[in-house]
């Protein structure tokens, strides 16, 4: 495939959008594509034009689109009920089935989103030390809350602890309750939150920074000192839950905090996510263990809802057979080792940064450690890659390939293909002499 076709229905599609949505999109992915199915590893538009998806629907379709197991437990639910705000079996099996596979999780609350598991956990944080500040890493994403979007792409660097809001509406108060710092430099980390202890009532982190992964050591100095002080962890795992390990990124780099959030894989493709904690801190959200001054209200009006449920135990369960991860790794391996050869052959100056579920290339030379590092990339090639691959097939973010259980040796060998026709087709003067 040169080039992508759109049929009339598609263009209508895409002018009607632009009359009743802001922006002509959802504000998520770039409104010039109009996606009518998905199957395996691969969606189609509504031109008809095939796509090898490593959006995967921004991570949750982690074993493929219309997986047989997830579609007929969700179809076999359905006519017995969509949602009821109470308990309902499926959610007391898939919280049993987080409790067991995930390190730091004796209970469980659900939520529907990333964002709302985010914004919660850093409440229970503050909620149980008594503490108004949370500590995030520059450069790491937590969701739309107003304290999620403390220097999550800030326009300005600014002096480490400083926030910077990332969006126009964010009362200017509350850059105080977020104090920020570099991500992969443990001296700097260690210093921030033994200075401000008295006033910290969280650190929040993701455990890969969206693709940078932590240095040795990195980690397990933040838990070492948020340990020593009696100040809960958070890991956001909103995106490796489930996917670097069956028990997440806490096992697969063997740290374990005291709170975590989990979302995409965890809701099979529906809208479900969780807060996972070490039993003393969840017993805030329970009137009944803490008293009413201490209790954490949280409701949610499809929180748990079964048809979420059962497509996440489904997804679990594909998960948990033998061999499920090592295949998968083997596959992202491939193409990540694929890529690294073309871009040595071509030339440009590269690489490939992340683990091999989840990774892109980022166009740029040295050590990328951090938010400001990974700010030497150059974009221009990256855009310019990314609009060649789509041409030819390949449907990626601008910065993550989220690679699949479903995808296999010929897409691999697809994806490639398309690759090296996107270096060839860069201007001489962007290659290494």
């Amino acid at each position: 495939m040169t080039g992508i076709a759109k049929s009339p229905e598609e263009l209508a599609l895409m002018e009607a959008a632009k009359r009743v949505l802001p922006a002509g999109g959802f504000g998520n992915f770039p409104a010039d594509i109009v996606i009518r199915s998905g199957k395996g590893g691969h969606v189609q538009d509504v031109s008809g034009n095939d796509y090898i998806d490593y959006l995967l629907g921004s991570g949750p379709m982690f074993i493929g689109h219309d997986h047989p197991a997830v579609t007929e437990a969700v179809l076999a639910q359905i006519p017995k009920g969509t949602t009821f705000f109470a308990n309902n079996e499926h959610g007391i099996r898939l919280a049993e089935a987080i409790v067991d596979a995930v390190p730091c999780a004796e209970q469980v609350r659900f939520l529907t989103s990333g964002t709302e598991a985010d914004f919660y956990a850093m409440r229970l944080a503050r909620a149980y030390r008594g503490r108004p500040k949370i500590v995030k890493f520059e450069g790491g994403y937590h969701g739309m809350s107003d304290w999620a979007l403390m220097s999550l792409a800030p326009k300005r660097l600014a002096n480490f602890p400083e926030a910077v809001p990332d969006s126009p509406g964010i009362p200017d108060a509350l850059r105080n309750d977020v104090l920020v710092a570099p991500y992969n430099d443990i001296e700097a980390a260690v210093r921030l939150i033994e200075a401000h202890q008295d006033e910290i009532g969280g650190v929040i982190m993701e455990p890969l920074q969206r693709l940078i992964p932590p240095k040795p050591g990195f980690l397990q100095a933040v838990r070492e000192v948020t340990a020593r002080l009696g100040i809960p962890l958070i890991f956001d795992e909103v995106v490796t839950g489930f996917r670097f390990a069956y028990g997440g990124a806490q096992e697969y780099y063997g740290v374990t905090p005291d709170i975590c959030t989990m979302g995409k894989i965890v809701g099979g493709g529906f809208p479900l996510s969780a807060i996972g904690g070490k039993r003393e801190i969840m017993a805030l959200f329970d009137k009944a263990a803490v008293g009413e001054e201490r209790f954490l209200t949280q409701i949610g009006t499809l929180s748990g809802n079964p048809v979420a449920a059962v497509a996440g135990l489904a997804t679990l369960e594909v998960l948990r057979a033998p061999g499920t991860y090592e295949k998968v790794f083997a596959t992202g391996r491939s193409l990540m080792d694929g890529i690294v050869t073309l871009i040595a052959e071509a030339g440009i100056p590269a690489q490939c940064v992340g683990e091999p579920v989840l990774f892109d290339v980022v166009y740029a030379e040295g050590d990328l450690r951090d938010y400001r590092s990974m700010l030497r990339q150059d974009a221009a090639m990256q855009k310019h890659v990314n609009t060649v691959l789509r041409a030819r097939g390949i449907l990626k973010g601008d910065s993550k390939y989220y690679v699949s259980t479903a995808h296999t040796a010929a897409d691999i060998a697809q994806t490639l293909d398309a690759f090296r026709a996107a270096l060839a087709s860069l201007p001489a003067t962007r290659k290494v002499a």
